[in-house]
């Protein structure tokens, strides 16, 4: 029996994995793969002593996570995070597989000579696999096919300013111009769907008090422009998948577009499923993020919007930055910057909670694995099956508290800081390769980009 750390780093010859407990097909139970240049390439249901690999059978082997919302920021913001750092805590928290999001990075991705500049900046820095969105901004509508035959997965776009002046949003009317181009050339857009009036009418005092900033981002500020994302959709046709839920309240318009026959999916994430307004601090910006994370009824509603399909995938929506921008103010939650870093975490947090919620392992892997690939056209990625890339994790009954010292990305910074959770992810290989040799900087990255076609 070999650990993966004595594993070749070529998968030129046949190697065998077998694990008494595996997440494969809707169930859990005893799997050997047998995984040939970076893809399994045969799977039986049961286990097999002799492999080259077998996992402990107090651990769980999982699929690796698909993150579909990380913001890496290079170039142009690589002190907030960068290819290099954002891709190897992506790799040590499980996840073999990140989307780019266009922005925060200078120039944003929307343009193709932009996304050139983007990979160029990626070239050998690369911990796990990583594909790359468009932008749709007032400045590039029109020409967004160019982007699409890139082979970016699709495009996002802001209802209400983005927090970064190169990146601007799209009134109702862009809106409607950039869903009727997508959908001619059946592309998709993602919207950070809040309403701008709403906020601006709300109130927003200078304070450390999260309930003060809480108030300053409501409820109806989601559902007004999921409204408006909706009604756009039934106009042109476009396929839609809205960013980061995080109120619950939109959960009816959700179901009844749905019913109506349109082709809307919808992601949240894991600080607004594990995390509640209740439990934070005042005075800790590390916990600000937009939309913001609600309160514990809310979290409640949104697992069960999970359950119900209602909600289709997690993910991170990976957004660090430097502790200056973090903590501008001391602390003032109106002036700090928001964003969560969780990409290292999600995974784990996902896995713990879940018990809790009557949730099995499966239904965490649909969530931020095969959900995430599968809803986003990500080719060869998400799930345990043949035909697959050889993207694995192990998760093990070992208890841990997060140090956000400890984590990979570049600023320690997490609201996930402090937490215990019950288990680890304590191996993960990209197409058939071992992660942790990267992950402790042993041998060079060999993530790949990924495009749609």
């Amino acid at each position: 029996m070999a650990d993966s750390s004595t594993v070749p780093s070529s998968s030129s010859s046949p190697l065998t994995i077998s694990a008494a407990r595996a997440v494969h097909n809707g169930a859990t139970g005893p799997v050997t793969l047998t995984v040939q240049d970076g893809v399994i390439t045969a799977l039986t249901e049961s286990e097999t002593p002799g492999a080259d690999i077998v996992i402990d059978p107090a651990s769980v082997l999982l699929p690796g996570g698909v993150d579909t919302h990380v913001h890496l920021n290079e170039p142009g913001r690589t002190e907030w995070e960068g290819f290099a750092t954002g891709t190897r805590a992506a790799a040590a928290g499980g996840v073999t597989t990140v989307l780019d999001m266009p922005l925060n990075s200078i120039p944003p991705t929307i343009s193709p000579e932009a996304l050139a500049t983007k990979r160029q900046a990626a070239a050998g820095q690369l911990s796990v696999d990583l594909g790359y969105w468009g932008g749709a901004v007032p400045e590039n509508l029109g020409h967004l096919q160019a982007l699409w035959e890139e082979g970016v997965f699709g495009f996002k776009c802001f209802t209400l300013p983005s927090g970064v002046d190169e990146f601007q949003p799209l009134d109702p009317a862009q809106l409607h111009r950039a869903m009727t181009e997508i959908a001619g050339f059946n592309g998709l857009l993602i919207v950070h769907a809040e309403d701008a009036q709403c906020i601006e009418h709300a109130p927003s005092p200078h304070s450390k008090a999260y309930q003060d900033f809480l108030l300053s981002r409501p409820d109806a500020a989601e559902t007004t422009a999921i409204k408006l994302v909706i009604d756009t959709m039934r106009d042109t046709g476009a396929r839609v998948h809205l960013l980061h839920l995080s109120s619950a309240k939109g959960l009816d318009l959700v179901a009844a577009a749905r019913a109506e026959g349109l082709p809307l999916t919808v992601e949240t994430c894991p600080h607004y499923l594990c995390l509640a307004a209740e439990q934070i601090p005042d005075g800790t910006p590390e916990y600000k993020c937009c939309p913001p994370i609600r309160d514990q009824g809310n979290q409640d509603a949104l697992w069960q919007g999970l359950i119900e399909g209602l909600i289709d995938i997690v993910v991170t929506d990976h957004s660090p930055t430097t502790r200056d921008n973090k903590y501008s103010g001391g602390g003032d939650l109106s002036t700090a910057w928001g964003g969560v870093a969780g990409v290292q975490v999600g995974y784990t947090a996902m896995l713990d909670a879940a018990p809790r919620h009557g949730v099995s392992l499966d239904r965490v892997t649909e969530w931020m694995s095969q959900g995430p690939a599968r809803v986003m056209g990500i080719p060869g990625k998400g799930g345990i099956a043949t035909g697959r890339d050889a993207d694995l994790a192990v998760w093990s009954p070992t208890p841990q508290t997060i140090d956000a010292g400890a984590l990979k990305h570049r600023n320690p910074i997490s609201a996930w800081h402090g937490h215990t959770f019950d288990g680890t992810i304590s191996k993960v290989w990209l197409r058939g390769m071992p992660l942790q040799p990267v992950v402790t900087g042993q041998t060079r990255p060999f993530g790949r980009e990924i495009f749609r076609h």
